[in-house]
């Protein structure tokens, strides 16, 4: 009797061992389930392209001028990309003049403004109040802050890429500048604008809305390139002769 109570509370002691390793390799299993399938490290694992870590409305900048190329307001960016399309038109379908253009919004205005004001004074017997135009200075002043930064910033990269420290970027640079000439020699600059304005209407709205299907396509792309590049680089690029940069190093 007293070896069968022994044998029952040894395999009692045992159930309670076997139970508490089980728990342990459960929370183990599920800790180690629950850190791979975090939002951190998947989110880690993503690629983005031109490896940014910020949304896209940031990247443009944020703010007003974002939130027109995303279509967030949607009757503002419609009317934004209108504008820019009337003044395609009429500068390139029919062929306005700039000054022609302004001359004849003048003329349109002032005999607007012209007759309404005698018509005011003949049948209300009063003097209109003809509002002033004037251009803010504030705003003018930011926006010639912010485009002589961006100047300023175009000027710093081109004088890094002058200095031939970085031999890919400067090669980017060039191949881009010569595509850029060969579309110019195609249409001329009030096209050119147009069609980068569109561009920025369109590409960003579209990447943002389908960002997590071109990113994978945009990861095979870019892995490509560096193939090409690394083979480029192996035959081309490492037999150009770079005695005087080295030596400016080694001094």
């Amino acid at each position: 009797m007293a070896d069968h109570e022994e044998k029952k509370h040894e395999e009692s002691l045992m159930d309670k061992i076997t139970d508490k390793i089980h728990d342990h390799v459960s929370s183990s299993s599920s800790d180690s389930e629950d850190e791979k399938s975090s939002p951190s490290t998947v989110k880690s694992k993503i690629y983005r392209l031109f490896g940014r870590e910020t949304p896209v409305h940031k990247v443009l900048g944020g703010g007003q001028p974002a939130d027109i190329f995303l279509w967030r307001n949607k009757k503002i960016s419609a009317g934004v990309l209108g504008g820019a399309t009337a003044i395609w038109v009429l500068f390139e379908l029919l062929e306005y003049h700039l000054l022609t253009l302004i001359c004849h919004c003048l003329i349109l205005a002032l005999a607007v403004l012209f007759l309404w004001a005698n018509a005011t004074v003949f049948i209300n017997k009063s003097t209109p109040r003809i509002p002033q135009v004037h251009i803010p200075e504030e705003p003018v002043r930011q926006f010639a802050d912010a485009l002589r930064f961006e100047i300023n910033r175009a000027f710093a990269v081109l004088h890094d890429i002058a200095s031939g420290r970085d031999l890919k970027k400067f090669l980017s640079v060039i191949a881009g500048l010569w595509v850029l000439s060969i579309v110019g020699s195609c249409c001329n600059s009030l096209t050119l604008f147009y069609i980068v304005f569109v561009l920025f209407h369109t590409v960003p709205v579209l990447y943002e809305k389908y960002e997590d299907k071109i990113d994978p396509f945009a990861e095979k792309a870019m892995r490509e390139i560096q193939k090409q590049y690394a083979v480029f680089n192996a035959k081309v690029l490492s037999k150009i002769p770079r005695g005087p940069l080295k030596s400016k190093k080694t001094a």
